[in-house]
């Protein structure tokens, strides 16, 4: 646990939720006709919010491998932690309530 304390792992962090953020806006932009605040209500009321994150998560992994073959591991932890905060986020929001 000692890459905690590691300045990389809130690197990973944030690129992590920023490149998540990147692929959910470029998502939005390419399939979606309306703005951006209508397509995230939409997707909210239809739940299909979380499906979007998944998808816009995905580019996470290419930075990852690429941080593990840069043996850059304190930025890959960080990565992975901001993966099972988003794995998080989609289980509450497809979650029945």
């Amino acid at each position: 646990m000692e890459f905690i304390k590691d300045k990389y792992f809130f690197w990973g962090i944030l690129a992590g939720l920023l490149w998540t953020s990147f692929g959910v806006l470029v998502l939005l932009f390419v399939l979606s006709e309306a703005s951006i605040e209508a397509s995230f209500s939409s997707l909210y009321q239809q739940k299909k919010l979380g499906g979007l994150i998944s998808l816009g998560a995905l580019i996470n992994l290419p930075i990852f491998f690429i941080a593990l073959r840069k043996n850059k591991f304190a930025f890959a932890a960080g990565l992975v932690a901001i993966s099972l905060v988003l794995v998080l986020l989609v289980a509450i929001l497809k979650l029945d309530f």
